[in-house]
């Protein structure tokens, strides 16, 4: 049984030596420059840096990372310097060139106690009352059999419970814009007003009237269906409890993601709902050579002019929002609010969702508060079974989701498409 009071032997080699002085020479220019500036860190004490307050303040910046880097360099070469140390001990130790120290005893002859041990160390006799530290002593127990990780008890480790899940579009997003309703129908039927005559003028007595002309015309916006599948073994279920909640959770999130692209994009063909972007008879307005704001606006006239209506929300990517939120006057100042700012949401008084469910080079804007609907025929429903494919005999249990719904645009000239982004 042996007391050690000396650190790991550390093996100095030329570059440690160098890159501890490069870094001693950096921390003396920084308190030197510090120890000019005085208490009240005035710059204009500062003689040894010249330039401004600016100026000077770069170059404190620049030294501290300069120490950083040079810090880093010298733990490096620490590491390296140990591991040495220790190899040539190891060394030194199998080959009987170390001096092993004898056992200690006590006057009597008899081991000392671990207690014995530490009163005997440099860490005890060191350590001054109130000061809370002291130096440290290893107390060096020879055991003839190593209990050690490898033979004996693995440490026991436990999951946080936090899952971090896969980096995608938040959803929902662009449906919270969008007024919901019900359907016990296969389909949402609805007349449109196509034809609007107003005839109506100044007649004089006796004169004729002028004739009016209004026409409807049925429309009818189809439910479709939107579906998800996933696999799962029986084992998943039974041996995680809380993979089941998981799994249900993350299904109709999947559902609600794709319904916020199809309410922005959706093609309408096939089973696809018929998305803002793809409505005949929709507002466009290009970008060309006008700055976005501006665009954005010629838009939003056209709906009020055109669609006799108001917009409620603007629907673009985060990358064409951009150029927006960072538009400065000529001497700097951010129009959208400063960097500091958590920034306008608000474009000509009108909501802005950024979303990258909105087209890659295009922006969309609309009245849906008044002019569209989600009209519901089922919710979001999630279904198990095991009578899929081959399942019941693989021991593996189906999960489908899916929601079904009819996405309507009562007045096309409402909604308008900013292009050229």
């Amino acid at each position: 049984m042996t007391v050690m009071d000396t650190e790991p032997r550390i093996v100095e080699f030329p570059a440690l030596k160098d890159a501890r002085g490069a870094l001693d020479a950096k921390r003396k220019e920084l308190r030197d420059i510090l120890t000019e500036s005085g208490d009240t860190f005035d710059m204009s004490k500062v003689k040894s840096i010249p330039g401004d307050s600016t100026a000077k303040v770069a170059h404190i910046q620049q030294l501290n990372q300069e120490i950083d880097d040079r810090k880093k360099k010298v733990d490096e070469y620490m590491v390296i310097a140990r591991a040495a140390g220790t190899a040539k001990e190891a060394e030194q130790t199998e080959h009987g060139a170390k001096d092993v120290p004898d056992e200690p005893r006590t006057k009597s002859g008899q081991r000392k106690s671990i207690g014995e041990l530490f009163v005997a160390s440099q860490a005890c006799k060191g350590y001054k009352s109130g000061s809370g530290m002291g130096p440290s002593a290893t107390l060096d127990i020879e055991l003839k059999t190593l209990f050690q990780t490898s033979a004996g008890w693995l440490p026991e480790t436990f999951r946080t419970g936090h899952v971090e899940m896969f980096a995608t579009r938040p959803a929902p997003h662009v449906v919270e814009f969008v007024p919901q309703t019900t359907t016990a129908q296969a389909a949402v039927v609805y007349m449109e007003e196509t034809t609007f005559t107003n005839a109506s003028q100044e007649t004089a007595e006796g004169g004729t009237y002028q004739e009016a002309v209004l026409a409807l015309t049925e429309r009818a916006s189809q439910v479709r269906k939107v579906a998800v599948f996933l696999p799962v073994t029986d084992e998943q279920f039974e041996d995680e409890p809380r993979a089941q909640m998981y799994v249900e959770n993350r299904l109709p999130f999947m559902l609600r993601q794709r319904l916020d692209s199809q309410v922005l994009v959706g093609d309408g063909t096939g089973v696809n709902l018929l998305g803002t972007a793809s409505v005949s008879g929709i507002q466009t307005q290009a970008k060309g050579a006008d700055p976005t704001p501006d665009a954005i606006y010629k838009a939003f006239r056209k709906i009020r002019d055109d669609g006799f209506a108001e917009p409620s929300a603007l629907f673009i990517r985060p990358a064409n929002w951009e150029p927006v939120r960072l538009l400065r006057t000529a001497d700097g100042v951010y129009i959208w609010g400063h960097p500091s700012a958590a920034g306008v949401s608000t474009i000509w008084g009108v909501p802005v969702v950024e979303t990258v469910a909105a087209p890659a080079t295009a922006a969309i804007a609309g009245d849906y508060a008044n002019f569209s609907e989600l009209s519901v025929r089922r919710g979001i429903d999630v279904q198990v079974s095991n009578s899929h494919s081959t399942f019941f005999a693989e021991g593996k249990l189906a999960l489908r989701a899916d929601v079904r719904v009819a996405l309507i645009h009562y007045r096309p000239k409402a909604f308008a498409q900013i292009t050229g982004l």
